[in-house]
C-alpha cells in the first residue's frame, strides 16, 4: 500500500472553525474541573463534616489531588488512543467521560444522607474526570498545534490556555452569579449543586460541536506499511526511545504546573484562609485575575512566534524563581481587595510565559504518530506529583503553621525548571510537526 499524498493545507477559514470547536469543548472540559475547586468552600461541610474549615479544606483537596492521579492514565490511555484512531476521536471520548463525572456529583447525597458513600462516590467522580482531563490536555495540544499554520502557531496554540482559563472564569461567574441569587445557606444546602450540573449539560453540546471538527492532517497523511506496522507496537515502548523528549517536558512542567495552581487554583483559598478576606471578595479578585490572564495568552503566544519560545520560558522561569516568595508575603498581609489584585497580576504576567507556549513547545518535541502521548503522558504525571498536590501541601503547611516553608518550595520547582529552559533547544525553529 503506497503512502497517502499528504493533504491541502486548510484554509485560514478553516483552521479557526476547527480551533474554535476544538476550544469550545476544551472550555467546557476545564470549567467542569475548575468548578470542583470553585465550590469547594461551600460543598466542603456537605461531605467532609469536620471542626474547622481548613480542616475540611483539606478533605476536598484531598480528593482534588486523587483525581490528578488519574491524569497519567488518562494522558496514557487517551494519548495512546489519539495516536492510533485519531485527534478527533480522543476528544470526543475525553468530554463524554467529563460529562459523566460532573452528573455524578451533582446528583450524589451527602454525608448527612448516605454516610461514608457520599465522599466515596465523589471519588469515584473525580477519577472519571481526572481521566478525562489527563487525556484532554495532550490530545487538544496536539490538534490545535497541527491544524495551526507554523507561522502562527504560537499564537493559535495559546487558546488551549484561553479556554482553560475561560473554564475557570466561566465557573467563577458561576459561582458570583449564584452568590447574588442564593443565601450562604442555599449555596451551602444545594445551591452548590447548580454549576455541577450545568456543566453536565455543556458537556453534551459541545460533544455535539466537535462531531464536526475536521482531523489534522498530520495525522490522515500516516498511512502505508510503515505506519500500520508501528500501529501494532505499543505506543508506551514507542515513548521510551525518546527518553530526552520526556524529560524535557516533565523539567519544563514541573515549575509552571505549581505556579499556575498556587496563583489560580489555591489563591481563592488564600485570599480567605491566609488573607481573611470574605469568600465573595475572594471569588471577584479571582474573577479579574483570570480575565487579565486569559487576555495575556494570546499575546505571549504572539511573541512566542517572534522572538522564540525559549525566551518567553526564560522570562517565566527568572521572574517565578525571584518573584514568588515576596509576591506570595505581601498576598498573605494584602489589606484591600485592590491590593490583593494588583499582587495577583504580577503574579498572572510571569505565570503567561509558561502557560501561554507551554503546550505548543511540547508539541512540537515529538514526531506525528506518538506526539499526543508524548506531550499528555509526561505532563500529566508531572502534573499529578506536583500540581495536583500543591493546593494540598499549601493547606498542610499553614495547618502545621509553616506557611512560608510552601512559598520557597514553589521557589525551589520553579528554579529547576528554569535550567531546563536554559539548556533546551528553541522548539520554534527545531519543530518536529513539520518533520
Amino acid at each position: 500500500m503506497p503512502p497517502a499524498s499528504p493533504s491541502a493545507p486548510p484554509s485560514t477559514a478553516a483552521r479557526i472553525r476547527s480551533i474554535v470547536s476544538g476550544s469550545i469543548g476544551n472550555l467546557v472540559e476545564w470549567y467542569d474541573w475548575y468548578v470542583y475547586s470553585a465550590f469547594s468552600l461551600y460543598f466542603a461541610p456537605e461531605f467532609f463534616p469536620a471542626a474547622s474549615l481548613t480542616a475540611q479544606l483539606l478533605s476536598s483537596a484531598a480528593i482534588f489531588a486523587v483525581g490528578f492521579l488519574m491524569r497519567p492514565l488518562g494522558g496514557w490511555l487517551l494519548g495512546a488512543y489519539a495516536d492510533r484512531h485519531g485527534r478527533k476521536a480522543a476528544l470526543l471520548l475525553s468530554v463524554l467521560m467529563m460529562c459523566g463525572g460532573s452528573l455524578l456529583i451533582a446528583l450524589t447525597p451527602g454525608y448527612a444522607r448516605i454516610g461514608v458513600a457520599a465522599p466515596v462516590l465523589l471519588v469515584l467522580a473525580r477519577l472519571l474526570q481526572g481521566l478525562s482531563v489527563g487525556g484532554e490536555y495532550g490530545t487538544s495540544a496536539t490538534y490545535l498545534s497541527e491544524m495551526a499554520d507554523a507561522k502562527h502557531r504560537g499564537f493559535y496554540s495559546s487558546f488551549q490556555y484561553v479556554t482553560l482559563l475561560a473554564g475557570q472564569l466561566l465557573a467563577l461567574l458561576v459561582q458570583l452569579g449564584l452568590q447574588q441569587v442564593l443565601s450562604p445557606q442555599e449555596l451551602q444546602q444545594w445551591g452548590w449543586r447548580v454549576p455541577f450540573a450545568i456543566g453536565a449539560a455543556a458537556a453534551l453540546v459541545a460533544l455535539y460541536l466537535r462531531r464536526s471538527m475536521a482531523e489534522t492532517a498530520e495525522f490522515e497523511a500516516q498511512s502505508g506499511p510503515k505506519q500500520e506496522s508501528a500501529a501494532q507496537e505499543s505506543k508506551l515502548r514507542v515513548l521510551l526511545r525518546h527518553p530526552r523528549e520526556v524529560l524535557t517536558v516533565v523539567g519544563l512542567t514541573l515549575g509552571g504546573t505549581i505556579v499556575f495552581y498556587t496563583f489560580t487554583t489555591y489563591a481563592q483559598k488564600f485570599l480567605v484562609n491566609t488573607a481573611g478576606f470574605s469568600k465573595e471578595q475572594a471569588a471577584q479578585v479571582s474573577f479579574w485575575t483570570l480575565a487579565v490572564a486569559l487576555v495575556l495568552q494570546p499575546l505571549m503566544g504572539a511573541l512566542s512566534d517572534r522572538v522564540g519560545r525559549r525566551p518567553v520560558l526564560l522570562f517565566f522561569g527568572v521572574g517565578a524563581t525571584l518573584c514568588t516568595v515576596p509576591l506570595l508575603t505581601l498576598l498573605g498581609r494584602a489589606s484591600s481587595p485592590g491590593m490583593a489584585f494588583g499582587l495577583l497580576v504580577v503574579a498572572i504576567v510571569i505565570m503567561s510565559g509558561y502557560t501561554s507556549i507551554n503546550a505548543v513547545v511540547k508539541a512540537e518535541l515529538f514526531p506525528t504518530h506518538i506526539r499526543a502521548l508524548g506531550v499528555g503522558l509526561p505532563y500529566a504525571l508531572t502534573v499529578a506529583i506536583f500540581g495536583g498536590s500543591a493546593e494540598y501541601g499549601a493547606l498542610w503547611a499553614k495547618s502545621q503553621g509553616l506557611e512560608p516553608a510552601y512559598y520557597w518550595y514553589v521557589t525551589l520547582c520553579a528554579a529547576v525548571s528554569l535550567v531546563v529552559y536554559w539548556r533546551m533547544a528553541d522548539t520554534r525553529y527545531a519543530s518536529r510537526i513539520e518533520g
